[in-house]
C-alpha cells in the first residue's frame, strides 16, 4: 500500500496535537519537531486566532515597503507612456519633470523600471498595411491556375529530378508537368509560356512563397511575378508554412509520386516520359470524386484570352509620376534614391501623391510601397493583385 503523504500541514496538526497531551514541555516539544520555541509558541498563537486555517502558508512579503514607489508616480508614468506611445524612458522623463517639477521623480534606472512593467498601448494596424485578401475560390476553368515543384527525388543513374507542376483548379486538369534537373527561374517562365501559348491565360496564378515563385524584395516580387503582372495574371501567394491553403494541389503531388517514382526512372528522360503518361491517364481516363467521378477533360476549356507571346507595356495614369528602375533596383525621385526590388529592374513603376509629401508606388495595378519624401521612409504595402 501506498506511504501517506506528509504535509506542512500535517506536521504542524501533529504538533499541535503532542502540546494539548501535556507530556512535553514546550523546550522538548520544540527540539523533537526540530523548530525553535518562538516558532512553537507563534503556531500556539495562530491556532488560538484562526483555528486551522492559521496553519496555511503565508506570504513573506511585507505589507509595507518604504523603498516602494508611490502609487502617484506609478500612475503619471502610465499615463504619460499612453499619450506618447512611442517614446523612449529618456524623454519621458525630462518631459515628467518639466511638467511636475514639485514631484521627486525617481532616478533613471527606477524610471526604466517602471516603464518595463506600464502597459504599452496597443498600436493600430497602418493603413498602408493591408490585410492579405482571401484566396479567390475557383470556380469556373481558368480562374486559378496553382503551380508548385514537387519535392526532388533521386533518379537511377544518381542525379536529382525536380518536378514542376502546374494544373487548373476548378476542372482539376493538369497543363504541364515538367522534369527539371534543378529548379530554375527562366526555365520556369519558359514552360509556363509553353502553357499560355497553348491554354490561353489565367486570371490568377496561385503558388508558394519559394522561389522562382516569390522573391525576397519589397512585396515579395519575383521575376517571375513581375513578368505574370506584365500578361495581366493576378498573382496569390498562400500563407507561409500553411500547404493546405493549396490542399488540392498537394493531393495531387501525393498521387503523382506513387503513380511515377515508385521506383523512378533511371534518366530525367525516361522520367519525363513517365509524366507524359501520367498527365493524360490522369485528364483523361481517372474518374474524380470531387468532379461527380467524372474526368477533369470533360470539365476544362482553354481560356478566353489567348496569347499572342508578346508582353505588354505597362501603362499608367497621366498624372502619375514614371519612373525606370534601375539595374541595381532603384528609383530616383525628388533627389532621392530609393530602392524598391532588382526583381523590377529595367521596368517602369509610377507614383501617385496621396498626401502632402507621400506617394504611392505602384508596379502595373499593384501599390508596392509608401514613400514619405518628408522622411525618406519607404513604408512597404502587404498586396494581394486586384481581380
Amino acid at each position: 500500500m501506498p506511504w501517506p503523504g506528509v504535509t506542512v500541514m500535517n506536521v504542524r496538526r501533529s504538533f499541535i496535537a503532542d502540546h494539548r497531551t501535556g507530556a512535553w514541555t514546550m523546550t522538548e516539544l520544540c527540539a523533537q519537531y526540530g523548530i525553535s520555541r518562538q516558532t512553537g509558541y507563534e503556531l500556539l498563537a495562530r491556532m488560538r486566532a484562526a483555528g486551522e486555517a492559521g496553519f496555511a502558508p503565508r506570504s513573506r512579503r511585507p505589507h509595507q515597503s518604504p523603498e516602494a514607489t508611490p502609487a502617484l508616480i506609478r500612475d503619471l508614468v502610465s499615463a504619460a507612456r499612453t499619450r506618447f506611445p512611442h517614446w523612449g524612458p529618456r524623454p519621458l522623463r525630462r518631459w515628467l519633470m518639466d511638467h511636475q517639477p514639485a514631484i521627486a521623480w525617481p532616478s533613471r534606472s527606477t524610471f526604466h523600471r517602471l516603464l518595463r512593467v506600464a502597459p504599452r498601448p496597443r498600436r493600430r494596424p497602418s493603413p498602408l498595411l493591408r490585410r492579405l485578401t482571401a484566396l479567390r475560390a475557383a470556380l469556373t476553368p481558368n480562374a486559378v491556375w496553382t503551380v508548385d515543384f514537387k519535392g526532388d527525388f533521386r533518379l537511377g543513374v544518381g542525379s536529382r529530378c525536380y518536378p514542376l507542376t502546374l494544373r487548373d483548379l476548378a476542372s482539376r486538369f493538369t497543363l504541364r508537368i515538367d522534369a527539371f534537373a534543378a529548379p530554375d527561374g527562366p526555365a520556369t517562365q519558359t514552360r509556363l509560356a509553353r502553357a499560355f501559348a497553348e491554354y490561353g491565360l489565367p486570371a490568377c496564378l496561385r503558388s508558394d512563397n519559394g522561389p522562382p515563385f516569390a522573391g525576397l524584395g519589397l512585396a515579395g516580387l519575383s521575376q517571375l511575378n513581375v513578368w505574370c503582372l506584365k500578361l495581366g495574371i493576378a498573382i496569390e501567394h498562400i500563407a507561409p508554412g500553411r500547404p493546405d491553403q493549396n490542399g488540392s494541389h498537394e493531393q495531387f503531388h501525393r498521387v503523382l509520386k506513387a503513380y511515377t517514382t515508385r521506383p523512378p526512372a533511371h534518366t530525367l528522360r525516361g522520367q519525363q516520359r513517365r509524366f507524359d503518361a501520367f498527365r493524360h491517364e490522369y485528364n483523361h481516363e481517372r474518374p474524380h470524386q470531387a468532379l461527380g467521378d467524372t474526368v477533369p477533360a470533360r470539365h476544362y476549356q482553354p481560356s478566353a484570352r489567348p496569347w499572342s507571346g508578346r508582353v505588354p507595356r505597362v501603362d499608367y495614369p497621366g498624372h502619375w509620376e514614371p519612373r525606370r528602375v534601375q539595374p541595381n533596383g532603384r528609383i530616383s525621385f525628388a533627389g532621392a534614391s530609393i530602392f524598391l526590388s532588382r526583381a523590377l529592374a529595367g521596368e517602369w513603376v509610377a507614383l501617385e501623391e496621396a498626401a502632402e509629401d507621400a506617394w504611392t508606388i505602384y508596379f502595373s495595378t499593384v501599390p508596392l510601397a509608401r514613400w514619405i519624401a518628408a522622411t525618406h521612409r519607404l513604408r512597404p504595402i502587404r498586396w494581394s493583385s486586384p481581380t
